[in-house]
């Protein structure tokens, strides 16, 4: 039977984790008490989100016993690793090195081998590491992806195969089916992000032009038993969207994916039309669908999520003596239109005081989009959500904040930014915002928040710092 549970974590304090995350350029960017806690709200949302954390607080083994703790219900699953001839471990995403290299940490000599698809290797030993590339699926990540299905396709009866599925894995396993071509995948990617189509829609599309999404690398694996861990980058924590469902059964149709290219109005290649319209006609096969009896091997572990980083902010903000509001993990859209509601939330705070009185830090999660402008320059929904949070503000006390936690926001290599209204030129600010061209305004004002690689991709993170006067 199908198993799922959801495993939130137990946040336990700002100096309690190792530092994980560095910036780069944190001393630009703490030049104001404000500007210094939404850094540190940012940064240890990631660090609490980071695999390292998560694993060892849901994930151990004892005696062969796998088991995972289950907080949120006070129950837990076990595993017996002796049942097994052999365990493989499996998957891809930007956190999955790191989540292949701590489950080794935990699980001891138990596994056997594995391969994960990764843009930021860690050091795992057994597991091998392979690079991809993200947000554009590349050679090396098709190379990885055959890897990866080879080796589930080897798992038998009596095997286990632990499946470790991130965010950014849609990307980083690219596994075109024939007779789809890289550069086809490559092309339908590039458009789709370009659109402003969710991931939803994004990922109906990529599990109908892939070997591996949308639970065909359950499907390799069968008859092994699969035990998915998963770390969720998305909203509502769809197991059929995190990282396009590799191990997951999946509820869209070629039609869908047919739809959402329509909808946009997107000039896919004739080879992604013709072979989606084939598949709609029945002349392929259809991904795995929620009753197909191969699930009755597969159970799915969300161990952590955006609420896990977004739990951590708060527990900082509260630390510091201010009150934390969590407006929402859900927030989706555009991010100049999110902004615009952020920011007139944070004012209400800072003239009347409801729906909190200042110092308050609100928080929120989730991902938006960014439907680009013919002529756009450059910059990513996070950059363009404290731009245009910045130039939307009648209060200077304020500061806005936002990162992708993966520390790649958009196609960028930064994460996001830090600014308040002074740092920024009005005027400049929708002009550029015209262009979606929000990183050149935001670097000349050191606003860039530089992660590189985190180890981590839970969405997007946003913090709101309303200070009074003994906070500024």
């Amino acid at each position: 039977m199908l198993a799922i549970e959801l495993v939130p974590i137990t946040y336990k304090g700002a100096d309690s984790y190792q530092r994980m995350v560095t910036i780069a350029n944190r001393t630009a960017l703490e030049r104001t008490p404000a500007h210094a806690l939404a850094l540190d709200c940012l940064v240890v949302g990631m660090e609490a989100a980071h695999p390292e954390a998560i694993v060892e607080e849901t994930v151990s083994v004892r005696d062969g016993l796998l088991r995972i703790d289950c907080e949120f219900d006070d129950e837990s699953a076990e595993y017996d690793l002796r049942r097994y001839e052999r365990v493989f471990v499996v998957g891809g995403g930007n956190a999955a090195g790191h989540f292949a290299r701590t489950l080794e940490e935990v699980s001891g000599s138990w596994i056997t081998e594995g391969v994960v698809v990764t843009d930021d290797p860690a050091g795992a030993s057994v597991v091998e590491e392979l690079d991809g590339d993200h947000p554009i699926p590349s050679k090396r990540g098709v190379r990885g992806a055959k890897r990866v299905l080879d080796v589930a396709e080897r798992a038998g009866d009596d095997d286990l195969v632990l499946a470790c599925v991130t965010g950014g894995g849609s990307a980083l396993l690219p596994a075109p089916v024939e007779p789809l071509s890289l550069a086809d995948l490559q092309a339908v990617t590039e458009s789709l992000l370009r659109c402003g189509a969710s991931i939803d829609e994004i990922n109906a599309v990529r599990k109908h032009c892939s070997a591996i999404k949308g639970g065909k690398l359950a499907r390799a694996a069968s008859p092994a038993t699969v035990v998915t861990l998963v770390m969720s980058d998305v909203i509502g924590d769809d197991l059929g969207v995190i990282a396009s469902g590799p191990t997951a059964p999946d509820p869209t149709t070629y039609a869908d994916a047919l739809d959402v290219l329509a909808r946009y109005e997107l000039s896919a290649s004739e080879s992604v039309t013709s072979y989606l319209e084939e598949g709609d006609r029945g002349v392929h096969p259809e991904t795995v669908k929620p009753t197909d009896p191969l699930l009755e091997t597969v159970s799915f572990h969300i161990l952590g999520s955006g609420r896990t980083a977004i739990d951590a902010a708060r527990a900082v903000a509260s630390e510091r003596g201010y009150t934390p509001l969590v407006l929402s993990a859900r927030v989706r859209g555009e991010a100049s239109d999110a902004a615009i509601t952020h920011v007139a939330i944070a004012e209400e705070c800072h003239v009347s005081g409801e729906p909190v009185s200042p110092p308050a830090v609100l928080i929120s999660g989730g991902e938006t989009t960014v439907t680009l402008a013919d002529d756009h320059g450059s910059g990513g929904p996070n950059q363009e959500f404290v731009l245009g949070g910045a130039v939307e503000l009648d209060v200077d006390d304020i500061v806005v904040a936002s990162v992708d936690t993966d520390g790649i926001d958009g196609a960028t290599e930064v994460a996001g930014a830090i600014a308040a209204p002074p740092e920024i030129p009005s005027e400049e600010g929708r002009t550029a915002l015209a262009r979606n061209d929000a990183r050149p305004l935001l670097e000349d004002a050191e606003s860039i928040v530089r992660t590189g690689p985190t180890g981590t991709n839970v969405n997007d993170l946003r913090v709101l710092v309303v200070s009074d006067d003994s906070n500024a």
